[in-house]
Protein backbone atom coordinates (compact mmCIF):
# COMPACT_ATOMS: atom_id res chain seq x y z
CA UNK A 1 0.00 0.00 0.00
CA UNK A 2 3.21 2.43 0.48
CA UNK A 3 3.68 2.07 -3.06
CA UNK A 4 0.07 2.66 -3.78
CA UNK A 5 -0.51 5.63 -1.51
CA UNK A 6 3.51 6.96 -2.84
CA UNK A 7 2.27 6.65 -6.35
CA UNK A 8 -0.58 8.80 -4.93
CA UNK A 9 1.11 11.57 -2.71
CA UNK A 10 3.27 11.75 -6.50
CA UNK A 11 0.16 11.96 -8.87
CA UNK A 12 -0.95 14.33 -5.94
CA UNK A 13 1.89 16.43 -6.29
CA UNK A 14 2.53 16.59 -10.04
CA UNK A 15 -1.15 17.73 -9.96
CA UNK A 16 -0.47 20.47 -7.71
CA UNK A 17 2.32 21.58 -9.76
CA UNK A 18 0.70 21.80 -13.48
CA UNK A 19 -2.40 23.31 -11.05
CA UNK A 20 0.14 26.10 -10.24
CA UNK A 21 2.28 26.37 -13.38
CA UNK A 22 -1.18 27.12 -15.28
CA UNK A 23 -2.46 29.11 -13.09
CA UNK A 24 -2.07 33.06 -14.15
CA UNK A 25 -2.07 36.17 -11.82
CA UNK A 26 -4.92 37.99 -13.24
CA UNK A 27 -4.59 42.05 -13.73
CA UNK A 28 -7.83 44.20 -13.82
CA UNK A 29 -7.69 47.13 -16.31
CA UNK A 30 -6.28 49.03 -13.88
CA UNK A 31 -3.29 46.55 -12.78
CA UNK A 32 -2.28 47.18 -16.68
CA UNK A 33 -3.14 50.84 -17.45
CA UNK A 34 -0.53 51.69 -14.30
CA UNK A 35 1.78 48.85 -15.99
CA UNK A 36 1.37 50.78 -19.14
CA UNK A 37 2.06 54.43 -17.64
CA UNK A 38 5.27 53.58 -15.73
CA UNK A 39 6.41 52.06 -19.03
CA UNK A 40 8.54 54.00 -21.77
CA UNK A 41 7.17 55.48 -25.47
CA UNK A 42 9.78 52.58 -26.49
CA UNK A 43 8.08 49.49 -24.70
CA UNK A 44 4.75 50.84 -25.59
CA UNK A 45 5.68 50.82 -29.27
CA UNK A 46 7.09 46.81 -28.52
CA UNK A 47 4.38 46.22 -26.42
CA UNK A 48 1.92 47.15 -29.31
CA UNK A 49 3.64 45.38 -31.99
CA UNK A 50 3.65 42.03 -30.04
CA UNK A 51 -0.15 42.54 -29.61
CA UNK A 52 -0.59 43.28 -33.07
CA UNK A 53 1.68 40.10 -33.78
CA UNK A 54 -0.42 37.85 -31.05
CA UNK A 55 -3.94 38.65 -32.11
CA UNK A 56 -3.52 39.14 -35.90
CA UNK A 57 -4.81 42.80 -35.31
CA UNK A 58 -3.84 46.11 -36.01
CA UNK A 59 -3.81 49.25 -33.88
CA UNK A 60 -5.01 52.06 -36.60
CA UNK A 61 -8.64 52.99 -35.90
CA UNK A 62 -10.73 52.14 -39.14
CA UNK A 63 -11.46 55.55 -41.68
CA UNK A 64 -14.95 56.39 -40.65
CA UNK A 65 -17.15 56.97 -43.87
CA UNK A 66 -18.62 60.52 -43.90
CA UNK A 67 -22.47 60.17 -43.92
CA UNK A 68 -25.02 62.51 -43.47
CA UNK A 69 -26.41 63.06 -39.97
CA UNK A 70 -28.50 59.93 -38.64
CA UNK A 71 -27.61 57.19 -41.39
CA UNK A 72 -25.21 54.87 -40.63
CA UNK A 73 -22.30 53.95 -42.61
CA UNK A 74 -24.13 50.56 -43.81
CA UNK A 75 -27.61 52.32 -44.81
CA UNK A 76 -25.19 55.09 -46.33
CA UNK A 77 -23.23 52.08 -48.88
CA UNK A 78 -26.65 50.21 -49.56
CA UNK A 79 -28.09 53.22 -50.95
CA UNK A 80 -26.25 54.94 -53.34
CA UNK A 81 -27.50 58.43 -53.42
CA UNK A 82 -29.92 58.87 -56.38
CA UNK A 83 -29.16 61.91 -58.84
CA UNK A 84 -32.37 64.77 -58.68
CA UNK A 85 -31.13 67.11 -61.05
CA UNK A 86 -29.39 67.16 -63.89
CA UNK A 87 -27.74 69.76 -66.71
CA UNK A 88 -28.56 69.43 -70.41
CA UNK A 89 -25.76 69.87 -72.23
CA UNK A 90 -26.05 71.00 -75.87
CA UNK A 91 -23.07 68.61 -77.77
CA UNK A 92 -23.70 69.40 -81.58
CA UNK A 93 -26.14 72.15 -83.43
CA UNK A 94 -26.85 69.83 -86.69
CA UNK A 95 -28.40 71.49 -89.85
CA UNK A 96 -30.35 74.22 -88.39
CA UNK A 97 -29.17 76.60 -86.30
CA UNK A 98 -32.13 78.53 -86.24
CA UNK A 99 -34.51 76.02 -84.38
CA UNK A 100 -31.90 75.00 -82.11
CA UNK A 101 -31.51 78.73 -80.87
CA UNK A 102 -35.70 78.92 -80.87
CA UNK A 103 -35.66 75.71 -78.64
CA UNK A 104 -32.99 77.07 -76.49
CA UNK A 105 -34.89 80.23 -75.79
CA UNK A 106 -38.23 78.33 -74.77
CA UNK A 107 -36.57 75.65 -72.39
CA UNK A 108 -34.84 78.99 -70.69
CA UNK A 109 -38.16 81.45 -70.80
CA UNK A 110 -38.16 81.28 -67.43
CA UNK A 111 -34.65 83.12 -67.28
CA UNK A 112 -36.00 85.43 -69.64
CA UNK A 113 -33.09 84.74 -72.07
CA UNK A 114 -32.69 87.12 -75.28
CA UNK A 115 -31.93 86.13 -78.90
CA UNK A 116 -28.25 87.47 -78.39
CA UNK A 117 -28.26 85.08 -75.53
CA UNK A 118 -29.40 82.11 -76.99
CA UNK A 119 -27.37 82.53 -80.07
CA UNK A 120 -24.52 82.90 -78.44
CA UNK A 121 -24.64 79.57 -76.86
CA UNK A 122 -25.64 77.74 -80.28
CA UNK A 123 -22.86 78.97 -81.22
CA UNK A 124 -20.01 78.26 -78.28
CA UNK A 125 -21.79 74.50 -78.71
CA UNK A 126 -21.11 74.38 -82.01
CA UNK A 127 -17.02 74.67 -80.79
CA UNK A 128 -17.33 72.83 -77.98
CA UNK A 129 -20.43 71.07 -75.72
CA UNK A 130 -22.23 73.53 -73.40
CA UNK A 131 -24.02 73.25 -70.70
CA UNK A 132 -27.73 75.10 -72.02
CA UNK A 133 -29.85 74.33 -68.51
CA UNK A 134 -28.96 73.55 -65.26
CA UNK A 135 -30.46 71.69 -61.71
CA UNK A 136 -33.40 70.21 -63.96
CA UNK A 137 -35.51 67.26 -62.95
CA UNK A 138 -34.58 63.96 -64.84
CA UNK A 139 -38.10 64.36 -66.91
CA UNK A 140 -37.59 68.17 -67.41
CA UNK A 141 -34.12 67.37 -69.03
CA UNK A 142 -34.96 64.07 -70.84
CA UNK A 143 -37.94 66.61 -72.57
CA UNK A 144 -35.77 69.18 -73.34
CA UNK A 145 -33.08 67.06 -75.03
CA UNK A 146 -36.35 65.03 -77.09
CA UNK A 147 -37.22 68.93 -78.02
CA UNK A 148 -33.63 69.55 -79.67
CA UNK A 149 -32.98 66.36 -81.43
CA UNK A 150 -36.64 66.97 -83.01
CA UNK A 151 -34.84 69.92 -84.45
CA UNK A 152 -31.57 68.03 -85.27
CA UNK A 153 -29.30 69.12 -82.40
CA UNK A 154 -27.67 66.50 -80.62
CA UNK A 155 -27.71 66.77 -76.64
CA UNK A 156 -27.70 64.67 -73.34
CA UNK A 157 -28.13 65.24 -69.66
CA UNK A 158 -25.47 64.82 -66.76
Amino acid sequence: MDKASGEKKKTTKKTKKSVTSTQKKTMSKDDVLTAIKSMSIMEVYELVKDLEEEFGVSAQAPAMVATAPGVTPAEAEAKPEEKTEFDVVLSSVGQSKVKVIKVVREVNKDKNIGLKEAKDLVDAAEKEPKVIREGVSKEEAEEIKKKLEEVGASAEYK
